[in-house]
């Protein structure tokens, strides 16, 4: 069973749609009973920091308990941000810390090198070392909506990244942990791939 967590943070339509368009359905819920039941946990995020942490609250033992059975996870843009320790966003608000590492916000020098703040649009990875998420995947464009990015205190973590005036972790993996700051369902055919090789850790 896919779940999507429905903590009110998250475009659960769309990344719903994405699973159907490869033949998978998803339960989307905010039951603490069915989140505990499910094989594959999927976390998506639009919003602040804060505010998501504040909605996760009540799944947070959920969330790590499912990680620590080793059963497969998956978060998506702020769904990956919340994972680590601490964010810029929201100062005092603590993370998930699954990984230890803080979220930063863009440089306000951006701008003088003609790039926009937020982060929105298409820009291609940079595969740094293998994952399984990324089997068959290499330089391909993603769709991006982010003014945050993250800082992982092991750079072991980080399978892909994109270069945005700063270089950012754009896909971040260990074990049955599994995480992208891009948009797969909204990454065209190629990330569908993404959302197909995350299922094959289940199958």
């Amino acid at each position: 069973m896919i779940t999507i967590i429905d903590y009110g943070s998250g475009n659960l339509k769309s990344i719903r749609n994405g699973f159907r368009r490869i033949g998978a359905e998803a339960l989307v819920t905010n039951d603490k009973k069915e989140l505990k039941q499910a094989e594959v946990l999927i976390l998506p995020g639009v919003g602040a920091f804060g505010t998501a942490m504040e909605n996760l609250q009540k799944y947070q033992d959920i969330i790590h308990q499912h990680i620590q059975e080793g059963k497969p996870f998956l978060g998506v843009c702020l769904g990956l941000q919340v994972l680590f320790s601490e964010s810029e966003e929201s100062p005092g608000v603590k993370g998930l810390d699954v990984f230890p590492g803080k979220v930063v916000r863009f440089p306000e020098t951006l701008p003088h090198q003609g790039l926009k703040i937020p982060h929105m649009g298409w820009n291609d990875l940079n595969t740094r070392r293998y994952s399984p998420l990324m089997d068959g995947i290499d330089q391909n464009y993603m769709y991006f909506v982010h003014s945050y990015y993250v800082q992982p205190e092991n750079p072991e973590i980080v399978v892909a990244t994109v270069d945005y005036g700063v270089e950012v972790p754009a896909v971040v993996a260990r074990d049955n942990v599994f995480a992208t700051q891009f948009h797969p369902e909204k990454s065209g055919p190629v990330g569908l791939e993404i959302l197909k090789n995350f299922l094959k850790q289940v199958i």
